[in-house]
């Protein structure tokens, strides 16, 4: 027979401590004392480059200084900003006509285009330049009129067409040639896709040009336009050869006389530097503007967000 203690429950078993939780494993960056060992080499380089050109004195800086802001240089920067800023925009608005004669689907239109293309970008511009100045010994009138039949208006080319007009037209003609190629490849990188389903929602063509393809397009224009904004800047110093009053030319002028040929060309180099950065950091932000909506993570912060906040992180520190 049971009794009273065989239907008592039984203890409950005592619960075991927890486990100790494993300590966390340390991520250490795996050391690469050859990256180390190469920038510190490049700095040493650097700094010896630096060295090199505040301590020689043939630099002549104190000339530099006082031929920085001369009016003759400035009036050659202006002519030099001038030249830029007018063959690039003709340059595009012709490379437009162009661009969009290569993506016609006529076959005569196409091949002029091409040909137009191909004869600008195989040819030097200097070469260009001086067979422009030099257009009076090949044609000495001008005529428009009927081909092969009578002319209804002739000019003389002689002193029609001075250095100045030269520079304009061969460097515009020239950036045309490159300016339609970006144009074109800007456009033929936007996905087919979208334009077939822009046609099927019925949207119109001047709407899909305007807030489809313009918008993509730019993304793969702006980078190279700038390149070639650059590019015109500097280009632009082979005028020189035609007398135009460049920057270049300006300080040739004052080094022809002054024989101070090396701070001269240091002046030039820097007002080159000086523009040629403004001009990459107003690239920099267009493309920024265009890149909108391109990720789904946002664009990066910009050089003075970042600054911005490492100095609002140390003032808090």
């Amino acid at each position: 027979m049971a009794t009273p203690q065989d239907v008592l429950p039984a203890p409950a078993p005592s619960k075991a401590p927890p486990p100790a939780p494993a300590p966390e494993a340390r991520i250490v960056a795996r050391r690469r004392p050859g990256q180390w060992i190469a920038a510190a080499v490049a700095l040493l380089l650097a700094a010896m480059a630096v060295s090199s050109v505040i301590r020689n004195r043939a630099f002549q800086w104190g000339v530099v200084a006082d031929w920085f802001t001369a009016r003759s240089v400035l009036d050659g920067l202006a002519l030099t900003l001038w030249l830029t800023a007018a063959t690039l925009a003709l340059g595009f608005v012709l490379g437009t006509v162009l661009a969009t004669m290569r993506l016609s689907t006529n076959p005569v239109l196409r091949t002029i285009s091409w040909v137009y293309i191909w004869i600008f970008r195989s040819t030097p511009p200097l070469v260009q330049l001086l067979f422009f100045f030099n257009i009076g010994a090949l044609y000495p009138t001008l005529g428009l009129g009927i081909p092969f039949g009578p002319e209804f208006l002739t000019v003389k080319t002689v002193n029609l067409i001075g250095p100045t007009l030269t520079a304009v037209i061969g460097l515009t003609l020239l950036e045309t040639a490159y300016a339609a190629e970006v144009i074109r490849g800007g456009i033929l990188s936007v996905d087919r896709g979208q334009l077939e389903a822009a046609a099927a929602l019925g949207l119109g063509r001047w709407r899909v040009l305007r807030r489809i393809v313009v918008p993509q397009a730019m993304r793969a224009i702006v980078p190279t336009a700038g390149n070639m904004l650059i590019g015109a800047l500097k280009g632009t110093s082979i005028v020189s050869v035609l007398a135009v009053s460049d920057l270049l030319y300006s300080v040739q002028l004052v080094y022809l006389q002054s024989y101070q040929v090396i701070p001269m060309l240091m002046v030039a180099t820097l007002w080159y530097l000086v523009v040629t950065t403004v001009l990459s950091v107003g690239q920099y932000y267009v493309e920024r503007h265009f890149a909108r909506g391109a990720t789904r993570d946002g664009l990066p912060p910009t050089p003075l967000q970042r600054a911005r906040a490492a100095l609002i992180k140390v003032v808090r520190a």
